[in-house]
């Protein structure tokens, strides 16, 4: 079996239940890497740190047609998601994106928090603090909803066909 190559960046924001079990930057990439293994994927990280380390990352990255991008969440590649989806898009390079403004961009799919439901949680302990709970004694909670959002026009222009099953995942197809 061929395996596919995955290159990830930056910082795991979500994606996985039991993130919250780790904190920082080091050990959330690691985190990432080590799941290659267990799903016959080879991790490649291509951390950047500049605009023209994202060119150089996609460059040294190639066009292989087994390859696949985890893009995770970073100021520096939400602030260059256009230079990103449109040089993936030109190169046909299947990519999964953080958040849905990437999808909405011309990404081919986001995976990524609900920001709704982050915000429902967040009020709820706003509440409990004003209503007398003490904040140390309020339990941490990690996301817990997801949502699959997939440009169904970058996936025909890419020549992809999605799955009848993927697609009823999806939260939003946008066509």
């Amino acid at each position: 079996m061929k395996h596919s190559r995955i290159s990830s960046r930056a910082y795991l924001a979500s994606y996985c239940r039991s993130i919250h079990k780790i904190r920082g930057h080091f050990a959330l990439s690691r985190f990432v890497e080590n799941l290659g293994p267990a799903h016959n994927v080879e991790i490649v990280p291509a951390p950047v740190r500049a605009i023209t380390e994202i060119e150089d990352a996609l460059t040294a990255f190639g066009q292989a047609p087994d390859h696949a991008i985890i893009v995770l969440p970073d100021g520096l590649v939400i602030n260059n998601r256009s230079l990103i989806i449109e040089r993936v898009n030109r190169a046909k390079i299947p990519v999964v994106y953080p958040y849905r403004i990437f999808a909405e961009s011309g990404g081919l799919l986001s995976w990524g928090l609900d920001f709704v439901e982050v915000y429902r949680q967040a009020a709820t302990y706003v509440d409990r603090i004003l209503r007398g709970a003490k904040p140390t004694e309020l339990p941490i909670q990690a996301p817990n909803k997801f949502n699959l959002v997939i440009n169904l026009k970058t996936a025909q222009t890419f020549g992809f066909k999605i799955p009848p099953t993927l697609l009823a995942l999806a939260y939003e197809v946008i066509e």
